[in-house]
């Protein structure tokens, strides 16, 4: 005992040592990291009354640092669900609140470090249900001739639940449905709206059913008639040129008649006055007239619009033995292109075509920064007019000899 007594000091301090080296050792080997978890987690709201409500948007994740040993950070990111923030609602009444997260960490050692957000502030209130009637609006009228009877929708009332100072703000539930230029019967889904009764929307309520389904009949009036449009023509467009296009807009007119027999006779279309196409070679914009019978008339706009395409027809050209021309030919040298001479397909339309002159083409092979020497050289087609493409040369590559040029030898000049 006595040496016990003489040496606890001594013993303690070893104690400790070893302690700090065993320490060292395990951190050397497996050191601590703090960092951010690379995932968002997910926030629960758990013990909540089911009475009452949250008022308030609450955020759906947060964000968690933590300190661990780099073993744990491998065992926690290869979890699916390692860490749990959970906010508990047990006991809470009426009223605001600031609640903590609390975070949850399935391995150990671990210490959370920084929680994003780190507590909530909402305020929670008493869950209030009503029911409410639907009121259905119609905005526009229909197409002129038309008329809409009385919509029918189902359901006829729904069920608002939430936040009993929301529910209170409801004034009225309505759908509304747009009927404007319609022509036919409406069978539709529509979302249905809470409104204040100052005609503000009040969201952040559960409403069900959540469409009203609305039926509304269309039906024409006496008189009236929905008939197409059809574009007489005459002549021909310009030789060369092709029809591509003949648009009418509106393509369907309503006529009138105070006679519902005058009408009824139609077979279904009205034609326009003629339009000349006779030598026409561009694109025409134009509006005409309808020819109505006698005893009717069109609702609305007496003339429609009509637009007519016409493009030159596509051709092809083959010209023979265009000769070629060297450009860029460095000083003293020569040159030798074999053959002198090639053939050139062109494409385009065919009224260039029938124009086109020799002088509006030109074939080239470039030899600057050429030395001398033998190359295959690729031809190059110049055109001077538009519109018109070189589709290929014949043959694609010519011979091109470079050498250097013979000096000149001096002659002698006979003396008389």
């Amino acid at each position: 005992m006595a040496w016990l007594r003489q040496n606890l000091q001594t013993l303690f301090w070893s104690s400790l040592l070893s302690l700090a080296v065993w320490i060292a050792a395990v951190t050397s080997t497996d050191p601590d990291e703090q960092r951010l978890f690379p995932s968002p987690i997910p926030l629960e709201i758990v013990g909540q009354d089911p009475s009452l409500v949250i008022i308030g948007e609450l955020p759906s994740q947060v964000e968690v640092t933590l300190r661990a040993p780099r073993s744990v950070w491998t065992r926690l990111e290869a979890q699916e669900k390692p860490i749990r923030a959970v906010v508990d609602l047990s006991g809470l009444g009426p009223g605001e609140h600031l609640v903590k997260i609390q975070v949850q960490v399935a391995e150990q050692p671990a210490r959370v470090v920084i929680t994003s957000p780190a507590d909530l502030a909402f305020t929670l209130e008493p869950l209030s249900s009503r029911i409410f009637p639907i009121s259905i609006t119609l905005n526009g009228q229909p197409a002129i001739g038309y008329q809409a009877g009385d919509p029918l929708f189902t359901p006829t009332a729904v069920l608002v639940s939430g936040a009993q100072s929301l529910v209170d703000q409801v004034a009225r539930v309505r759908a509304t449905i747009n009927l404007n230029g319609t022509r036919e019967s409406i069978k539709q889904a529509l979302d249905i709206q809470l409104y204040t009764s100052n005609n503000q929307v009040v969201t952040g309520l559960s409403v069900h059913p959540s469409t009203v389904l609305v039926e509304i009949p269309v039906k024409q009036q006496g008189g009236y008639r929905d008939v197409a449009v059809k574009v007489v023509v005459k002549g021909k467009v310009a030789s060369g040129y092709l029809l591509t296009d003949l648009s009418v807009f509106p393509p369907i007119v309503t006529v009138y008649s105070s006679n519902p027999e005058l009408v009824n006779a139609l077979r279904g279309v009205v034609e326009t006055y003629p339009l000349d196409l006779s030598g026409a070679s561009d694109d025409i914009s134009t509006r005409l007239a309808l020819n109505l019978p006698p005893g009717i008339s069109v609702v609305g706009e007496q003339t429609v619009q009509v637009n007519v395409g016409i493009s030159p027809i596509q051709s092809n050209l083959t010209l023979s033995k265009i000769p070629i021309q060297v450009v860029g030919l460095g000083e003293g040298l020569v040159v030798q292109v074999l053959p002198l001479e090639v053939d050139v397909i062109l494409s385009g339309p065919a009224p260039m075509l029938d124009t086109l002159l020799l002088q509006d083409i030109r074939v080239i092979v470039d030899v600057a920064d050429l030395g001398p020497g033998v190359y295959q050289l690729k031809p190059q087609v110049e055109l001077l007019v538009a519109n018109i493409v070189a589709e290929s040369v014949l043959p694609n590559a010519v011979e091109v000899v470079i050498a250097i040029a013979p000096t000149p030898t001096p002659t002698a000049t006979p003396v008389p």
